[in-house]
């Protein structure tokens, strides 16, 4: 092994910040952006250690021969790093005595860059109260008597918006693109290499300063510091675990404590593994509770709705429940149940390594119209979280337009609506344990489906506003219609007809949504996210349709009495009549019969209650029932008896 890498491997820095320090001899300045407000791991010496973003600088400078960090934002003003007698100085040998700690205006402060810069080109003019010493101004026309670099933290505030500058703003960044053209490169005494003393300017995001600043100028070099990898979070984790209590007994065949640290924080800072370590210790979680610690920090929330033994008891008694308000779809609700024991353990996602960032549950609803496909979603809320409001419903014919993504997540920062948030994340935000069904999820935008993709993998989503939710403790529903009906030419045909056997029906759905994902929306990767949990609904037969009317009917004769306090009653020929008529649109399922029993009988009821005005205690005996034709629609003839004698 080479000397050279014996001192890599003691010495190790992120390569953004080695980037830096390694290009100071051609750029003299670098916009730094992205993940900038993290703790960065820092190796020296064999030792790891942990850095916030201005002390990693220095720390990448200081063997480059710099005295000092000039650090200046809005707020704190000008300061000094590191806080040393030496580092002080230094820099108010360049900048002078009572700058420090001050906040200088925008003339100031081209003055300030100007010095640390050493440019040939001179700052403008200053008043008397605030031009500097004889020695100090002299320094601007040639090398500065220290070498220093300038920090402007929080860059991005410096102007109100990028792309729309006031005069004054649009000359402050134009002087610093000139500062960067114009600065030379200096050499210092025991230091032979010939350097710029830098500007690093810190933003969030690479547009956030005006794109003509840096567009085309090699002098002003764009960096990125990215999020930290899974190594980078496996390291962190070793550092972290042994400060919290360790576990009683260590589990038969889990992961290892920093790999599952690492596996759960996926797409988090080092800062965020930071600060669970300090929650669970503020808790006295151990080793074994890294998890609940995540999961804490992630969604605020103590308490796991998940590990109520409630949850597994209605899961138990869900098979009988569910069919009596879904009827017909006993392989269905089978395989809903079975999906749904699947996440109350935690196992959803069990095959990967690290799955706990992923939804609790993923259903896709598949299968003709009416057939109970949202109705069991309900109760998939209900039966999970005792809470039929602990469900979320997005009808996806709202969101075919290619702007529609933005009502899930929020608008872009300056457009219309950026304060409102997004409808999809800041619920979840608000409720993280519920059920959320995309209804006829076809209808979407591609773009909008992008944004499920991004669910379905990670288990979370930025908003507009770069705040992110995670969705890991939901149960995501989608349901289709597709594989039923078709339009080819402009002509509309059924792919299936009502009375198939399951198994054809199946197989032409599951043909149909995977020729919709991978041929029309070119998405296969979506379908993929699917996976088996493709759960299709079967057409109703005439016996179920006839259990669907009797059911909706009592709905009916309850709501009557409720409302009006009149009992009903159907003669024998009218409820068998009535039956018959209203089972007969198998096509539309179970909504079909609810359109049928409305239009043949509720409308005429409700008319004839009002002309008579039915009171409370009658008895309303329906005698006869006429359909009707296409000039009068279906009429009954009824028997009002008061008090029900």
């Amino acid at each position: 092994m080479t000397t050279e890498s014996v001192v890599q491997q003691q010495r190790r820095v992120p390569a953004f910040a080695g980037e830096i320090a390694g290009t100071l001899a051609v750029h003299s300045q670098y916009v730094l952006h992205g993940n900038i407000r993290d703790s960065f791991l820092v190796k020296d010496g064999g030792a790891l250690q942990i850095m916030p973003m201005v002390p990693l600088l220095w720390h990448v400078l200081r063997p480059a021969g710099f005295d000092a960090l000039v650090t200046y934002d809005t707020v704190a003003g000008v300061g000094v790093h590191p806080a040393t007698n030496e580092a002080h100085r230094a820099v108010e040998q360049v900048l002078g005595s009572t700058v420090l700690g001050r906040r200088p205006s925008p003339e100031r402060l081209r003055v300030h860059l100007t010095k640390v810069v050493g440019a040939a080109e001179q700052p403008p003019p200053e008043s008397d109260s605030t031009r500097p010493a004889a020695g100090v101004q002299a320094a601007c026309a040639g090398r500065p008597p220290a070498r220093l670099a300038f920090v402007v933290d929080h860059a991005s505030r410096l102007v109100r918006s990028p792309t729309q500058l006031d005069p004054a703003e649009r000359d402050q960044f134009l002087f610093f693109q000139k500062l960067a053209l114009t600065a030379p490169q200096y050499e210092y005494p025991d230091r032979p290499r010939a350097l710029h003393n830098p500007v690093i300017w810190l933003v969030e995001g690479e547009r956030d300063l005006p794109v003509w600043f840096t567009a085309g100028i090699e002098a002003i070099r764009t960096v990125a510091a990215p999020m930290p990898t899974l190594d980078d979070r496996q390291e962190m984790a070793r550092l972290l675990i042994p400060l919290l209590p360790e576990a009683a007994e260590p589990e038969p065949g889990r992961l290892p404590p920093d790999e599952e640290f690492a596996g759960l924080t996926e797409g988090m800072t080092l800062d965020s593994l930071l600060k669970i370590t300090r929650l669970a210790a503020d808790r006295g979680l151990g080793v074994d509770r890294i998890a609940d610690a995540t999961r804490i920090f992630k969604l605020g929330i103590d308490d796991n709705l998940w590990r109520r033994t409630s949850v597994r008891e209605q899961i138990t008694k869900g098979q009988q429940v569910i069919a009596e308000r879904v009827l017909g779809q006993d392989r269905a609700v089978g395989k809903t149940l079975d999906i749904l024991k699947r996440a109350a353990l935690g196992l959803s996602g069990a095959q990967a390594r690290t799955s706990g960032h992923r939804p609790r549950g993923v259903l896709f609803f598949a299968g003709p119209t009416g057939v109970g496909k949202t109705e069991l979603a309900k109760q998939v809320a209900e039966l999970l979280f005792g809470d039929a409001q602990a469900y979320l419903r997005f009808d996806m014919s709202e969101f075919s337009a290619e702007q529609a993504a933005d009502r899930l997540i929020g608008a872009p920062p300056g457009y219309v609506g950026f304060e409102a948030g997004g409808e999809l994340t800041g619920a979840v935000r608000r409720r993280p344990f519920q059920v959320v069904l995309f209804d006829e999820i076809e209808k979407a935008h591609p773009l909008v489906l992008d944004k499920f993709l991004q669910i379905l993998e990670d288990g979370r989503l930025t908003d507009g506003q770069g705040v992110t939710t995670y969705f890991s403790e939901c149960v995501l529903v989608f349901t289709s219609n597709l594989g039923i009906m078709k339009t080819e030419g402009g002509t509309t045909y059924r792919l299936v007809e009502p009375g198939a056997p399951y198994s054809v029906l199946e197989e032409s759905v599951r043909r149909e949504i995977r020729s919709h994902f991978t041929t029309a929306l070119k998405r296969p990767e979506l379908l993929n996210r699917f996976g088996d949990n493709i759960v299709v609904f079967d057409y109703i037969n005439p016996q179920v349709a006839m259990q669907i009317f009797e059911l909706q009917l009592g709905n009916v004769a309850t709501k009557v009495r409720a409302e009006l306090g009149v009992r009903l009653e159907l003669a024998p020929a009218v409820h068998a009549d009535l039956a018959r008529l209203c089972s007969s649109d198998q096509d539309n399922g179970g909504r079909g019969v609810g359109n049928l029993l409305e239009s043949n009988l509720v409308n005429p009821l409700a008319r004839t209650l009002f002309d008579e005005n039915a009171g409370q205690g009658d008895l309303v005996e329906v005698l006869e029932l006429h359909p009707g034709d296409k000039d009068e629609g279906p009429s009954l003839i009824a028997r009002i008896i008061p008090g029900g004698a």
